[in-house]
């Protein structure tokens, strides 16, 4: 179904609310962070640029077409390039957010996380709403090369963390990506205060049935087929 003028003043209302509610418990400060939803004729609602996530106007919100043309409203978030990249390899995703969230920046900083999963299988809702996190090199905001470096994952991550940055990460709704997002930083906030405590992870067998029952798509457990291994 297309969404009608309704639905995307429910869509910008969303965004606004969504953006204000991770703006006032800290997740993102000063005019950091960006939101796009993707639209049913191609285009985007986008974040503008130099933004608040506190104090959006719904009617602000820039509006994009299938070619990413601004057709309405304020300029758009300079991270456009990584927003576009996401959605061109992840074909489900409706959603992409990215924050400056201080646990997970942390961690993109530390010399020990692996690159093709970050954080360690600490909590069953981790893998369920944010599933591996893969690390990328620093890149500086707005830069397009971070679209190349996106696009080398192939789609196999919904979630990113940019080093030195943030976090970015697409949801098949905004809600998904929004609540994904919040799980990493909180998986980020225990790994760092469990950090050298040799934690007790989730058992491989507590991992694959967590694959099995709830679908968790990660990398790890593909083969080169794309296929999960038993």
């Amino acid at each position: 179904m297309s969404q009608n003028g309704s639905s995307e003043t429910r869509l910008r209302e969303e965004i606004c609310r969504f953006a204000r509610s991770l703006f006032e418990r800290g997740l993102t400060p000063g005019s950091s962070g960006n939101i796009s939803v993707r639209l049913d004729d191609g285009g985007w609602l986008v974040t503008p640029t130099n933004a608040s996530l506190g104090f959006l106007d719904p009617t602000a919100l820039s509006r994009l077409d299938a070619s990413g043309r601004l057709i309405s409203g304020s300029a758009p978030t300079k991270e456009m390039p990584l927003h576009g990249a996401l959605y061109e390899t992840r074909a489900k995703a409706r959603a992409i957010v990215h924050l400056h969230s201080t646990h997970a920046v942390a961690v993109s900083m530390l010399p020990e996380v692996d690159p093709k999963a970050v954080l360690p299988a600490l909590t069953p809702y981790s893998l369920m709403r944010a599933g591996q996190v893969a690390l990328l090199p620093y890149y500086r905001p707005g830069d397009p090369a971070v679209a190349g470096a996106i696009k080398g994952l192939a789609g196999r991550y919904s979630s990113v963390l940019l080093a030195n940055h943030g976090p970015v990460v697409a949801g098949e709704t905004l809600e998904a990506a929004v609540y994904a997002t919040e799980e990493l930083e909180e998986t980020a906030k225990l790994y760092l205060l469990l950090r050298n405590l040799n934690p007790r992870l989730l058992s491989p067998a507590q991992v694959e049935e967590l694959v099995r029952v709830f679908g968790v798509e990660l990398p790890a457990h593909e083969d080169h087929d794309g296929h999960h291994h038993p």
